[in-house]
Protein backbone atom coordinates (compact mmCIF):
# COMPACT_ATOMS: atom_id res chain seq x y z
CA UNK A 1 0.00 0.00 0.00
CA UNK A 2 2.35 2.27 0.89
CA UNK A 3 4.44 1.33 -2.21
CA UNK A 4 1.36 2.47 -4.43
CA UNK A 5 1.07 5.83 -2.24
CA UNK A 6 4.64 6.65 -3.44
CA UNK A 7 3.83 5.96 -6.64
CA UNK A 8 0.69 8.35 -6.75
CA UNK A 9 2.58 11.02 -5.12
CA UNK A 10 5.67 11.03 -7.72
CA UNK A 11 2.75 10.52 -10.96
CA UNK A 12 1.11 13.75 -9.36
CA UNK A 13 4.16 15.67 -8.52
CA UNK A 14 5.33 14.88 -12.75
CA UNK A 15 1.73 15.88 -13.81
CA UNK A 16 2.52 19.72 -12.17
CA UNK A 17 -0.40 18.63 -9.06
CA UNK A 18 -0.54 21.49 -6.37
CA UNK A 19 0.95 19.99 -3.14
CA UNK A 20 -1.96 20.22 -1.28
CA UNK A 21 -3.90 17.61 -3.62
CA UNK A 22 -1.14 15.36 -4.13
CA UNK A 23 -1.50 14.89 -0.30
CA UNK A 24 -4.88 14.64 -0.01
CA UNK A 25 -5.41 12.22 -2.88
CA UNK A 26 -2.81 9.94 -0.90
CA UNK A 27 -4.49 10.50 1.74
CA UNK A 28 -8.15 10.02 0.92
CA UNK A 29 -6.60 6.54 -1.17
CA UNK A 30 -4.88 5.67 2.23
CA UNK A 31 -7.57 5.65 4.64
CA UNK A 32 -10.29 4.02 1.75
CA UNK A 33 -8.07 0.83 1.90
CA UNK A 34 -7.86 0.92 5.57
CA UNK A 35 -11.77 1.65 5.43
CA UNK A 36 -11.55 4.44 7.39
CA UNK A 37 -14.65 7.25 6.98
CA UNK A 38 -13.13 10.50 5.38
CA UNK A 39 -15.14 12.57 7.53
CA UNK A 40 -11.61 12.26 9.95
CA UNK A 41 -10.08 15.02 7.43
CA UNK A 42 -12.60 17.47 8.40
CA UNK A 43 -12.06 16.53 11.60
CA UNK A 44 -7.88 17.56 11.49
CA UNK A 45 -9.12 20.84 9.95
CA UNK A 46 -11.35 21.67 12.79
CA UNK A 47 -8.84 20.41 15.25
CA UNK A 48 -5.90 22.42 13.55
CA UNK A 49 -8.44 25.26 13.60
CA UNK A 50 -8.55 25.21 17.44
CA UNK A 51 -4.69 25.56 17.82
CA UNK A 52 -4.39 28.49 20.50
CA UNK A 53 -1.22 29.41 18.84
CA UNK A 54 -2.11 29.20 15.14
CA UNK A 55 -3.43 33.02 15.45
CA UNK A 56 -0.22 34.06 15.32
CA UNK A 57 0.78 32.64 12.11
CA UNK A 58 -1.63 34.73 9.78
CA UNK A 59 -0.41 37.91 12.08
CA UNK A 60 3.19 37.64 11.61
CA UNK A 61 2.97 37.05 8.36
CA UNK A 62 0.66 39.97 7.50
CA UNK A 63 3.75 42.05 9.51
CA UNK A 64 6.10 40.39 7.57
CA UNK A 65 4.43 41.42 4.45
CA UNK A 66 3.97 44.88 5.50
CA UNK A 67 7.76 45.52 6.43
CA UNK A 68 8.93 44.00 3.14
CA UNK A 69 7.08 46.91 0.92
CA UNK A 70 8.19 50.00 3.02
CA UNK A 71 11.29 51.21 3.57
CA UNK A 72 11.94 49.27 6.84
CA UNK A 73 14.87 48.04 5.37
CA UNK A 74 16.70 51.15 4.17
CA UNK A 75 16.23 52.55 8.02
CA UNK A 76 17.17 49.59 9.72
CA UNK A 77 20.39 49.47 7.54
CA UNK A 78 20.65 53.13 8.25
CA UNK A 79 20.42 52.26 12.03
CA UNK A 80 22.94 49.52 12.04
CA UNK A 81 25.59 50.75 10.20
CA UNK A 82 25.78 53.71 12.16
CA UNK A 83 26.14 52.19 15.55
CA UNK A 84 28.09 48.91 13.68
CA UNK A 85 29.84 50.39 10.60
CA UNK A 86 33.30 52.26 12.74
CA UNK A 87 33.72 49.01 13.57
CA UNK A 88 36.68 46.11 11.76
CA UNK A 89 34.74 44.71 9.12
CA UNK A 90 31.48 46.58 10.36
CA UNK A 91 29.62 46.58 6.85
CA UNK A 92 30.10 42.66 6.83
CA UNK A 93 28.40 42.47 10.76
CA UNK A 94 25.76 45.20 9.87
CA UNK A 95 24.57 43.03 6.41
CA UNK A 96 24.95 39.71 8.69
CA UNK A 97 22.45 41.80 12.02
CA UNK A 98 20.17 43.60 9.40
CA UNK A 99 19.33 40.47 7.46
CA UNK A 100 19.03 38.05 10.32
CA UNK A 101 16.24 40.61 11.97
CA UNK A 102 14.53 41.38 8.56
CA UNK A 103 14.08 37.77 8.03
CA UNK A 104 12.97 36.52 11.21
CA UNK A 105 10.23 39.29 10.88
CA UNK A 106 9.34 38.57 7.08
CA UNK A 107 10.06 34.94 7.04
CA UNK A 108 11.25 34.36 4.08
CA UNK A 109 14.89 34.58 2.53
CA UNK A 110 14.45 35.29 -0.86
CA UNK A 111 12.33 38.97 0.57
CA UNK A 112 15.35 39.94 2.29
CA UNK A 113 17.61 39.32 -0.77
CA UNK A 114 15.14 41.28 -3.35
CA UNK A 115 14.45 44.01 -0.49
CA UNK A 116 18.32 44.36 0.52
CA UNK A 117 20.21 43.04 -1.88
CA UNK A 118 20.11 46.10 -3.71
CA UNK A 119 21.76 48.14 -0.89
CA UNK A 120 24.16 45.86 0.49
CA UNK A 121 25.53 44.88 -2.26
CA UNK A 122 27.12 48.14 -3.86
CA UNK A 123 27.42 48.99 -0.23
CA UNK A 124 29.97 46.57 -0.12
CA UNK A 125 31.93 46.88 -2.41
CA UNK A 126 32.12 50.67 -2.29
CA UNK A 127 33.82 49.95 1.32
CA UNK A 128 36.33 47.88 0.07
CA UNK A 129 34.90 44.37 0.24
CA UNK A 130 35.43 41.80 -2.83
CA UNK A 131 32.78 41.20 -5.24
CA UNK A 132 33.38 37.31 -4.70
CA UNK A 133 32.40 37.68 -0.88
CA UNK A 134 29.88 40.52 -1.38
CA UNK A 135 27.89 38.14 -3.33
CA UNK A 136 28.38 35.16 -0.75
CA UNK A 137 27.86 37.24 1.93
CA UNK A 138 24.53 38.87 0.91
CA UNK A 139 22.85 35.49 -0.54
CA UNK A 140 23.66 32.99 2.49
CA UNK A 141 22.85 35.83 4.90
CA UNK A 142 19.28 36.23 3.24
CA UNK A 143 18.77 33.08 5.33
CA UNK A 144 19.67 34.27 8.47
CA UNK A 145 17.27 34.81 10.80
CA UNK A 146 14.84 31.56 10.38
CA UNK A 147 15.79 30.42 14.23
CA UNK A 148 14.99 34.30 15.53
CA UNK A 149 11.48 34.75 17.08
CA UNK A 150 8.92 35.46 15.59
CA UNK A 151 10.03 33.81 12.66
CA UNK A 152 7.18 31.85 10.65
CA UNK A 153 9.06 28.75 10.40
CA UNK A 154 9.57 28.51 14.18
CA UNK A 155 5.69 28.61 14.74
CA UNK A 156 4.98 26.31 12.06
CA UNK A 157 6.94 23.66 13.75
CA UNK A 158 5.56 24.13 16.90
CA UNK A 159 1.95 24.48 15.68
CA UNK A 160 3.09 20.88 13.61
CA UNK A 161 4.69 19.06 16.72
CA UNK A 162 1.48 20.06 18.99
CA UNK A 163 -0.60 18.99 16.70
CA UNK A 164 0.69 15.34 16.92
CA UNK A 165 0.30 14.76 20.92
CA UNK A 166 3.97 12.98 21.12
CA UNK A 167 4.11 13.26 24.99
CA UNK A 168 6.75 16.00 25.48
CA UNK A 169 4.83 19.16 25.17
CA UNK A 170 6.86 22.53 25.18
CA UNK A 171 5.24 26.35 24.11
CA UNK A 172 6.15 28.97 21.83
CA UNK A 173 8.09 31.08 24.05
CA UNK A 174 10.10 28.16 24.93
CA UNK A 175 10.59 27.45 20.78
CA UNK A 176 11.76 30.96 19.92
CA UNK A 177 14.25 30.65 23.33
CA UNK A 178 16.01 27.45 21.47
CA UNK A 179 16.71 28.92 18.71
CA UNK A 180 18.42 32.33 19.95
CA UNK A 181 21.91 30.80 21.16
CA UNK A 182 22.16 28.57 17.13
CA UNK A 183 21.53 32.03 15.62
CA UNK A 184 23.75 33.98 17.36
CA UNK A 185 26.39 31.24 17.12
CA UNK A 186 26.01 30.98 13.25
CA UNK A 187 25.78 34.75 13.05
CA UNK A 188 29.21 35.41 15.27
CA UNK A 189 31.03 32.34 12.90
CA UNK A 190 30.56 34.38 9.52
CA UNK A 191 31.32 37.55 11.05
CA UNK A 192 34.46 36.09 12.21
CA UNK A 193 34.97 34.50 8.69
CA UNK A 194 34.52 38.05 7.30
CA UNK A 195 37.17 39.38 9.31
CA UNK A 196 39.54 36.82 8.38
CA UNK A 197 39.12 36.33 4.71
CA UNK A 198 39.42 40.40 4.44
CA UNK A 199 41.86 40.72 6.76
CA UNK A 200 44.40 41.89 4.39
CA UNK A 201 42.14 44.48 2.71
CA UNK A 202 41.47 48.22 3.17
CA UNK A 203 38.11 49.05 3.99
CA UNK A 204 36.86 52.51 4.23
CA UNK A 205 34.85 52.75 8.09
CA UNK A 206 31.86 54.96 8.60
CA UNK A 207 33.05 56.86 11.88
CA UNK A 208 31.12 57.19 14.16
CA UNK A 209 28.88 60.11 14.28
CA UNK A 210 26.54 61.52 17.33
CA UNK A 211 24.44 63.59 15.28
CA UNK A 212 24.35 60.75 12.50
CA UNK A 213 23.04 58.04 14.82
CA UNK A 214 20.37 60.62 16.59
CA UNK A 215 19.16 61.05 13.16
CA UNK A 216 19.26 57.66 12.45
CA UNK A 217 17.32 56.66 15.85
CA UNK A 218 14.55 59.29 15.22
CA UNK A 219 13.96 58.25 11.44
CA UNK A 220 13.52 54.41 12.89
CA UNK A 221 11.99 55.46 16.37
CA UNK A 222 8.40 53.78 15.46
CA UNK A 223 9.90 50.32 14.45
CA UNK A 224 12.56 50.14 17.01
CA UNK A 225 9.78 48.95 19.55
CA UNK A 226 9.22 45.69 17.42
CA UNK A 227 11.66 43.93 18.98
CA UNK A 228 10.48 44.81 22.32
CA UNK A 229 6.81 43.51 21.95
CA UNK A 230 9.15 39.94 20.92
CA UNK A 231 10.71 39.97 24.49
CA UNK A 232 8.89 41.56 26.67
CA UNK A 233 5.34 40.29 25.62
CA UNK A 234 6.20 36.47 25.06
CA UNK A 235 9.35 35.92 26.79
CA UNK A 236 8.24 38.46 30.16
CA UNK A 237 4.75 36.30 30.28
CA UNK A 238 2.72 39.31 29.98
CA UNK A 239 1.26 38.11 26.76
CA UNK A 240 0.18 35.47 24.83
CA UNK A 241 1.35 34.27 21.27
CA UNK A 242 -1.68 35.36 19.87
CA UNK A 243 -1.63 39.12 21.76
CA UNK A 244 2.15 39.73 20.87
CA UNK A 245 1.09 38.70 17.04
CA UNK A 246 -2.14 40.89 17.87
CA UNK A 247 -0.63 44.23 19.15
CA UNK A 248 2.38 43.94 16.62
CA UNK A 249 0.61 43.59 13.59
CA UNK A 250 -1.74 46.61 14.25
CA UNK A 251 1.09 48.79 15.39
CA UNK A 252 3.27 48.00 12.17
CA UNK A 253 0.20 48.65 10.22
CA UNK A 254 -1.28 51.76 11.75
CA UNK A 255 2.83 52.88 11.77
CA UNK A 256 3.51 52.44 8.36
CA UNK A 257 0.42 53.38 6.72
CA UNK A 258 -0.56 56.51 9.02
CA UNK A 259 2.75 57.82 10.29
CA UNK A 260 5.69 56.87 8.14
CA UNK A 261 2.70 56.69 4.91
CA UNK A 262 4.62 54.38 3.21
CA UNK A 263 1.71 52.01 2.29
CA UNK A 264 -1.76 53.49 0.90
CA UNK A 265 -4.91 51.88 1.32
CA UNK A 266 -4.89 49.81 -1.98
CA UNK A 267 -1.11 49.10 -1.14
CA UNK A 268 -2.47 47.86 1.97
CA UNK A 269 -5.34 46.04 0.97
CA UNK A 270 -2.70 44.08 -1.41
CA UNK A 271 -0.26 43.34 1.63
CA UNK A 272 -3.65 41.46 3.26
CA UNK A 273 -4.45 39.89 -0.16
CA UNK A 274 -0.63 38.18 -0.86
CA UNK A 275 -0.19 37.26 3.03
CA UNK A 276 -3.37 35.40 3.28
CA UNK A 277 -2.90 34.04 0.32
CA UNK A 278 0.26 32.53 1.65
CA UNK A 279 -1.40 31.42 5.06
CA UNK A 280 -4.07 30.10 3.39
CA UNK A 281 -1.98 28.21 1.25
CA UNK A 282 0.10 26.88 4.48
CA UNK A 283 -3.06 26.04 6.38
CA UNK A 284 -4.70 24.06 3.59
CA UNK A 285 -1.14 21.96 3.00
CA UNK A 286 -0.95 21.58 6.48
CA UNK A 287 -4.47 20.33 7.59
CA UNK A 288 -4.55 17.63 4.86
CA UNK A 289 -0.82 16.70 5.78
CA UNK A 290 -2.28 16.12 9.66
CA UNK A 291 -4.88 13.51 8.33
CA UNK A 292 -2.09 11.71 6.27
CA UNK A 293 -0.08 11.39 9.50
CA UNK A 294 -2.39 10.07 10.94
CA UNK A 295 -2.96 7.79 8.64
CA UNK A 296 0.85 7.12 8.92
CA UNK A 297 0.34 6.53 12.54
CA UNK A 298 -2.55 4.28 12.45
CA UNK A 299 -0.35 2.17 9.55
CA UNK A 300 2.75 2.25 12.02
CA UNK A 301 4.58 3.90 9.52
CA UNK A 302 6.63 5.91 11.75
CA UNK A 303 7.17 2.65 14.11
CA UNK A 304 8.58 0.30 11.01
CA UNK A 305 10.35 2.92 9.91
CA UNK A 306 12.19 3.73 12.97
CA UNK A 307 13.05 -0.32 13.43
CA UNK A 308 14.19 -0.45 9.96
CA UNK A 309 16.65 2.50 10.55
CA UNK A 310 17.58 1.77 14.75
CA UNK A 311 18.48 -1.91 12.42
CA UNK A 312 21.58 -0.31 10.16
CA UNK A 313 22.11 2.70 12.57
CA UNK A 314 21.94 1.82 16.57
CA UNK A 315 23.83 5.34 17.53
CA UNK A 316 22.33 8.74 18.10
CA UNK A 317 25.34 10.45 17.31
CA UNK A 318 25.61 8.20 13.62
CA UNK A 319 21.61 9.19 13.37
CA UNK A 320 21.78 12.59 13.81
CA UNK A 321 24.87 13.19 10.84
CA UNK A 322 22.59 11.09 8.80
CA UNK A 323 19.38 13.11 9.30
CA UNK A 324 21.49 16.76 8.88
CA UNK A 325 22.85 14.91 5.30
CA UNK A 326 19.07 14.39 4.77
CA UNK A 327 17.70 17.46 5.65
CA UNK A 328 20.56 19.34 3.48
CA UNK A 329 19.30 17.54 0.66
CA UNK A 330 15.97 18.30 1.58
CA UNK A 331 16.25 22.20 1.93
CA UNK A 332 18.07 22.51 -1.28
CA UNK A 333 15.17 20.65 -3.40
CA UNK A 334 11.95 21.68 -1.48
CA UNK A 335 11.16 25.23 0.40
CA UNK A 336 10.84 25.55 3.81
CA UNK A 337 7.31 25.15 4.47
CA UNK A 338 6.51 22.27 2.17
CA UNK A 339 9.85 20.27 4.02
CA UNK A 340 8.23 21.35 7.33
CA UNK A 341 4.77 20.47 6.67
CA UNK A 342 6.12 16.76 4.99
CA UNK A 343 8.64 15.89 7.02
CA UNK A 344 8.42 16.85 10.12
CA UNK A 345 5.57 14.09 11.15
CA UNK A 346 7.59 11.48 10.19
CA UNK A 347 11.06 12.78 11.30
CA UNK A 348 10.06 13.99 14.77
CA UNK A 349 8.61 10.45 16.26
CA UNK A 350 12.12 8.91 14.93
CA UNK A 351 14.37 11.59 16.70
CA UNK A 352 12.35 10.96 20.03
CA UNK A 353 13.14 7.30 20.09
CA UNK A 354 17.18 8.26 19.93
CA UNK A 355 16.77 11.07 22.55
CA UNK A 356 16.26 13.53 21.02
CA UNK A 357 14.76 16.86 22.50
CA UNK A 358 11.56 17.94 19.98
CA UNK A 359 13.18 21.83 20.45
CA UNK A 360 16.69 20.76 19.42
CA UNK A 361 15.54 18.86 16.79
CA UNK A 362 13.76 22.14 15.10
CA UNK A 363 16.51 23.97 15.77
CA UNK A 364 18.61 21.21 13.69
CA UNK A 365 15.98 21.30 10.89
CA UNK A 366 15.68 24.73 10.60
CA UNK A 367 19.29 25.51 10.35
CA UNK A 368 19.72 23.23 8.09
CA UNK A 369 16.85 24.58 6.02
CA UNK A 370 18.76 27.75 5.90
CA UNK A 371 21.79 26.38 4.66
CA UNK A 372 19.72 24.54 2.07
CA UNK A 373 17.97 27.46 0.65
CA UNK A 374 21.90 28.20 -1.34
CA UNK A 375 23.11 25.01 -1.50
CA UNK A 376 24.11 24.22 -5.24
CA UNK A 377 22.56 23.10 -7.73
CA UNK A 378 18.67 23.86 -6.60
CA UNK A 379 18.99 26.02 -3.89
CA UNK A 380 16.71 29.10 -4.06
CA UNK A 381 18.17 31.46 -2.68
CA UNK A 382 21.15 31.24 -5.53
CA UNK A 383 18.27 31.55 -8.43
CA UNK A 384 17.04 34.61 -6.74
CA UNK A 385 20.52 36.30 -6.07
CA UNK A 386 21.44 35.62 -9.79
CA UNK A 387 18.15 37.21 -10.70
CA UNK A 388 18.36 40.41 -8.31
CA UNK A 389 21.92 40.78 -9.27
CA UNK A 390 22.17 39.90 -12.49
CA UNK A 391 24.95 37.29 -12.08
CA UNK A 392 25.78 33.82 -13.53
CA UNK A 393 23.92 30.80 -11.01
CA UNK A 394 27.42 29.38 -11.24
CA UNK A 395 29.47 32.57 -10.03
CA UNK A 396 26.68 32.41 -7.39
CA UNK A 397 27.86 28.98 -6.50
CA UNK A 398 31.49 29.82 -6.09
CA UNK A 399 30.72 32.54 -3.73
CA UNK A 400 28.59 31.19 -1.21
CA UNK A 401 30.68 28.04 -1.14
CA UNK A 402 33.35 29.11 2.17
CA UNK A 403 30.06 30.37 3.56
CA UNK A 404 27.96 27.55 3.16
CA UNK A 405 30.84 25.57 4.64
CA UNK A 406 31.00 27.68 7.94
CA UNK A 407 27.21 27.34 8.46
CA UNK A 408 27.84 23.61 8.38
CA UNK A 409 30.30 23.39 11.27
CA UNK A 410 27.96 25.42 13.13
CA UNK A 411 25.12 23.07 12.23
CA UNK A 412 27.72 19.97 13.44
CA UNK A 413 27.94 22.38 16.99
CA UNK A 414 24.17 23.03 17.24
CA UNK A 415 23.36 19.30 16.73
CA UNK A 416 25.87 17.72 18.86
CA UNK A 417 25.86 20.50 21.31
CA UNK A 418 21.98 19.87 22.22
CA UNK A 419 23.20 22.77 25.27
CA UNK A 420 22.83 25.59 22.74
CA UNK A 421 19.36 24.50 22.39
CA UNK A 422 18.02 23.73 25.63
CA UNK A 423 20.20 25.78 27.37
CA UNK A 424 16.69 26.96 29.84
CA UNK A 425 15.38 23.63 30.73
Amino acid sequence: MITALVVLIILMGLLGVPLFAMILAATMLGFYTADVDFSIIAAELYRLAGTPMLIALPLFAFVGYILSESNTSERLLRLTRVFFGWMPTGLAIVSLVICAVFTAFTGASGITIVALGALLLPALIKDGYEEKFSLGLVTTSGSLGLLLPPSIPLILYGIIVQQMNLGQKFTLPELFMAGLLPATLMIIMLAIWAAWSSRNIKLEKAPFSIAEAISAVKDAVWELPLPLFIGVGIFGGYLAISEVAAVTALYVMLVEVFIYKELNLQGLFKVVTDSMKMVGGILLILGVSMAFTNYLVDAEIPRHLFEWIKSNVDSKLTFLILLNIFLLILGAILDIFSALIIMVPLIVPIALNYGVHPLHLGVIFLANMQIGYFTPPVGMNLFIASYRFNKPITELYHATIPFMLILMLAVLIITYVPWLSLWFI
